[in-house]
């Protein structure tokens, strides 16, 4: 048995119907529907080979086809057009861009949010990693006898204030030594190159562990801090859009799933070589979203990866018009990107 062009003409018209009306379809149906110009004694036959083959399943007994994972693989891999963008569409997303390329954190978000509203399906976005955060300044100012302020400024020019306690803090002359030393020891590096030797170091210079170690320990955890990946979800809400996520049970598990940061950034960051890839079904490795399709792609500059884009949706999605956004949008940012990379 082999898929014929009218066996592709058929599942096409099924996968087409299902994604518009999410509704079983019958080989009447198709003959009224789709001008196929053949019977539906025919389109019934050819439809049970589909099914034969697994490109197509019944949900009921007395229900018409629906596609299976399979079929919709064979859907997006030969069969799907991917269509332009709308001029609405274009503009949209220009001006999502153009409002906000001056914060980067706001420009994935409300990305995010641009994509969730276009598709109605959910988005994920992770925020680029240009650089690893560096320090820039370090501070330290006595409050009372017992506690000090340490101020970090990064060369980000974000400012962390610590309130650290201590048995018995030092003189603002003394604390303002420290800090002339812990700025030619750390002033430009990032989290990666305070190691051991370095530690060892300033300790010898500093000579009092009991203030160079809580400093250093605020210090690494606000570097951590500003170089987490940080990961923005919009349109959650719209899974309860999809008739196949009336039940509440299902839609609870993808609610979970979409709040479990470490899971989202794994899923984002699986390298597809900056294309657009398309996760299908029971191809997705996460078990709680083996219900749905995710449509990613990457934001690249040369070899480095700047961030992801993810679109969740039911395996029934309107794959041609998300990925169409998808395309579009990370085109857009990537010019970004590049210019602000750049200069």
């Amino acid at each position: 048995m082999f898929l014929n062009e009218r066996k592709i003409r058929i599942l096409e018209a099924i996968i087409n119907d299902y994604i518009q009306t999410a509704e079983p379809i019958g080989s009447r149906t198709i003959a009224k529907r789709y001008n196929l110009g053949i019977s539906s004694a025919t389109i019934r036959n050819e439809m049970s080979d589909l099914e034969d083959m697994g490109f197509i399943i019944q949900p009921h007994a007395s229900a018409g086809r629906v596609p299976s994972d399979k079929g919709y693989r064979l859907y997006v891999d030969t069969l799907m057009h991917q269509r332009e963008l709308t001029e609405e569409e274009a503009d949209y997303l220009q001006q999502i861009i153009s409002n906000n390329i001056s914060q980067i954190n706001y420009l994935m978000q409300e990305t995010a949010k641009a994509i969730a509203l276009l598709t109605k399906c959910t988005t994920i976005v992770s925020e680029p990693q240009v650089k690893k955060t560096k320090i820039k300044n370090v501070q330290m100012v006595p409050v009372d006898e017992n506690s000090f302020v340490m101020v970090l400024v990064t060369d980000a020019r974000v400012v962390k204030n610590h309130m650290l306690h201590v048995e018995q803090a030092p003189s603002y002359e003394e604390l303002s030594y420290f800090s002339a030393l812990l700025n030619k020891a750390l002033s430009g590096r990032s989290i990666e190159e305070l190691d051991n030797g370095l530690v060892r170091s300033i300790s010898e210079r500093i000579g009092n562990d009991n203030i160079l170690m809580p400093v250093l320990q605020a210090i690494i955890g606000s570097l951590k801090a500003e170089d987490e990946v940080q990961v923005y979800t919009s349109g959650v809400r719209n899974i309860l859009g999809f008739p196949e996520f009336s039940d509440l049970e299902k839609a609870k598990l993808i609610f979970k799933a979409l709040e479990e940061k470490e899971m989202l950034i794994t899923l984002l960051d699986q390298d597809n070589g900056g294309d657009i890839q398309i996760i299908i079904g029971e191809e997705n490795n996460l078990e709680q979203l083996r219900g749905c399709s995710i449509i990613k792609s990457s934001y690249k500059i040369g070899a480095q990866n700047f961030g992801s884009l993810g679109i969740i949706g039911p395996t029934r999605m309107d794959y041609s018009q998300a990925v169409s956004v998808l395309d579009g949008i990370m085109k857009k940012i990537t010019a970004v990107i590049k210019a602000l990379s750049g200069g």
